[in-house]
């Protein structure tokens, strides 16, 4: 706020929360604190993954914009649009304008479009990320490629802790599906909201009947996070040594994906 002008430069991915990073999110909640990220969090929870990743006009981006609109210091984006190690596109100007050229070329570039749902993907997760909290992105950036009923495996071997900030709400609540917690909210009403969405990202979209959660994927996680821990997370696990990426390959007409890594690119069936 004592700057004469702000510059941000960063990327622009799908986004579980707002539909599309980058932009003046790197102001709100970037730099905002913890009530403006629980917020934003928990209204992309609230408006669900599938309804919000790889979208760009979302409640959660609306509200980013509007607290910009109370900031009076002069703002400067670099929007980039990356494609691996490379560069995409580069779109420099006011945030707004830059922002969306840059969401826009994301949606052609970061979005995978598939014909039918997979009944299985195996989703190995970079070793950049270090926790489950980020390592979720092999998680929803497949969602909506899933069949009802299906399976994801997180795959990532080197992976051992669920979050060095957040582990121990995480174990005490565990992954469930947002009617889980809406259903029961006197009971989790003291959770971070910001760890409730979390939760509800990585086990993904489904339903309560007769006080039984039934969530529309089945998650399972194959890392050094023990088989007890799955269990008490509310997931499956599968033992990392006894994967052989190579027999999922190839296989996407027999409804089986293998995705080496997992976090960028978003699955869509359409």
């Amino acid at each position: 706020m004592e700057y004469d002008h702000i510059l941000i430069l960063g990327p622009t991915f799908p986004h579980e929360v707002v539909g599309f990073s980058g932009g003046l999110k790197y102001l709100f909640p970037g730099i905002s604190g913890p009530d403006m990220i629980n917020a934003t969090h928990w209204l992309g929870a609230l408006a669900g993954v599938v309804g919000t990743i790889g979208i760009k006009d979302t409640p959660v981006r609306a509200m980013i914009h509007a607290a910009a609109a109370r900031l009076k210091t002069a703002v400067t984006l670099i929007a980039l649009t990356v494609e691996g190690e490379g560069l995409g596109g580069l779109f420099i100007g006011d945030p707004l304008s830059a922002w969306s050229e840059a969401a826009d070329l994301s949606a052609q570039r970061h979005i995978r479009w598939v014909e039918s749902p997979f009944q299985k993907i195996l989703s190995a997760a970079p070793a950049m990320y270090d926790e489950l909290w980020t390592a979720a992105k092999a998680m929803y950036k497949l969602e909506p490629a899933v069949a009802l009923g299906g399976e994801v495996v997180i795959y990532a071997p080197h992976l051992s802790t669920v979050s060095h900030v957040h582990g121990g709400y995480i174990y005490e609540v565990g992954y469930h599906t947002l009617p889980y917690f809406l259903n029961d909210w006197e009971r989790f009403r003291h959770i971070p909201l910001g760890v409730l969405a979390h939760s509800t990202h990585l086990r993904g979209s489904g339903v309560v009947e007769n006080g039984v959660e039934k969530p529309n994927v089945r998650v399972t996680l194959a890392s050094r996070i023990s088989a007890e821990d799955c269990a008490r997370l509310n997931l499956g696990y599968l033992d990392p040594a006894r994967i052989d990426a190579d027999e999922w390959k190839d296989r996407e007409q027999d409804g089986i994906l293998y995705v080496p890594r997992a976090g960028e690119i978003l699955y869509r069936q359409g």
